[in-house]
């Protein structure tokens, strides 16, 4: 007994030790549970830089470990040794995954320490350039002349794109058929073309094709209108008519469980700092998303709002019945 005291007693002073020393040399992974060229690896990236001068100069890079939802790289972040070298940035996929995916390989709740919120990216709905209607009310007489032929894309199951997309069938009673792709990019690609009908996704996938006037846009999907010179004179969905209706893509950052408490307070006060990086900001920006600057970059507050993210959408992806495995 006293042996295995002792034992514990050295391996705890260890990792006191190690905690003292994060950042040393060894470089940081930040994994991006979805694939290369996407909204959330580009803001991964983003922070990525944001995050070296307050980590002390050190080296992060982006591993990109796409599939099933988000579950495939977040469970490799839960496995992965807790001293503070590998991290996950997810969006609101942290939230949806316990109900989206089966047999989920870790638990959200209490697998991972919750380091803060990022940022959050607005949804816009889009459609197709050679649809008739010119605004939203013109598109909701569309929809109800023709249910049952309606395509919605989307950029596979459990995408920001097919989340929002179930929400706004669940919201306007309508029927569609649901089209996924493997990605945004070729979905955007067959909206253009008109292979499909509407698209609702975010600011940072549509701004460029709603700037080249490539698609047709007709509301966000804030709870106000967006300040951005591009969008701000599109309306809301909820001043449109869909009450309540209120859909962001949250970004937040995560460790392993039991990484020490020194070294997640090291690493939310570098996340502090970079998220009030005039770089990191603008870059967001551009991206039409708004850097967070409440108390959810607070780890609890962080931990309840997720909490919170997955008693919403549990119940409407449970409604719709789909899988991402």
């Amino acid at each position: 007994m006293k042996k295995l005291l002792v034992l514990t007693a050295i391996a705890a002073a260890a990792a006191g030790a190690h905690a003292q020393d994060f950042p040393g040399s060894k470089p940081v992974t930040i994994v991006v549970p979805f694939a290369a060229g996407g909204p959330t690896d580009r803001v991964a990236r983003d922070l990525a830089e944001a995050l070296r001068k307050p980590l002390g100069g050190i080296s992060i890079v982006v591993d990109n470990v796409p599939g099933a939802g988000s579950s495939i790289g977040a469970a490799k972040v839960a496995r992965a040794a807790p001293d503070g070298y590998t991290l996950l940035l997810n969006h609101i996929g942290m939230a949806t995954v316990p109900t989206l995916v089966r047999n989920v390989p870790f638990k959200v709740e209490s697998d991972f320490e919750y380091l803060g919120i990022v940022n959050d990216v607005p949804m816009t709905l889009i459609a197709k350039p050679s649809m008739k209607a010119n605004n939203y009310k013109e598109l909701t007489a569309w929809l109800a002349e023709n249910k049952g032929k309606i395509n919605l894309g989307n950029a596979g199951v459990g995408s920001a794109s097919h989340l929002c997309g179930l929400l706004f069938q669940s919201a306007t009673k309508t029927e569609m058929t649901p089209v996924p792709y493997k990605g945004t990019a070729p979905a955007i690609t067959d909206l253009i073309g008109g292979q499909i009908d509407l698209l609702c996704d975010q600011t940072t996938n549509t701004s460029p094709q709603i700037e080249a006037k490539k698609v047709k846009a007709y509301a966000v999907t804030t709870s106000k209108r967006l300040s951005t010179p591009l969008l701000k004179d599109l309306p809301t969905l909820q001043e449109s008519g869909l009450k309540d209706f209120q859909v962001t893509i949250w970004h937040g950052l995560y460790a392993p469980k039991g990484t020490p408490a020194a070294v997640t307070k090291k690493l939310n006060d570098a996340l502090k700092v970079a998220l009030k990086d005039p770089d990191f900001v603008k870059k967001q920006e551009g991206l039409g998303a708004v850097v967070a600057s409440d108390n959810r970059v607070e780890p609890a507050e962080h931990k309840k709002f997720v909490a919170a993210e997955i008693a919403k959408w549990s119940p409407i992806i449970k409604a719709a019945g789909v899988y991402a495995d």
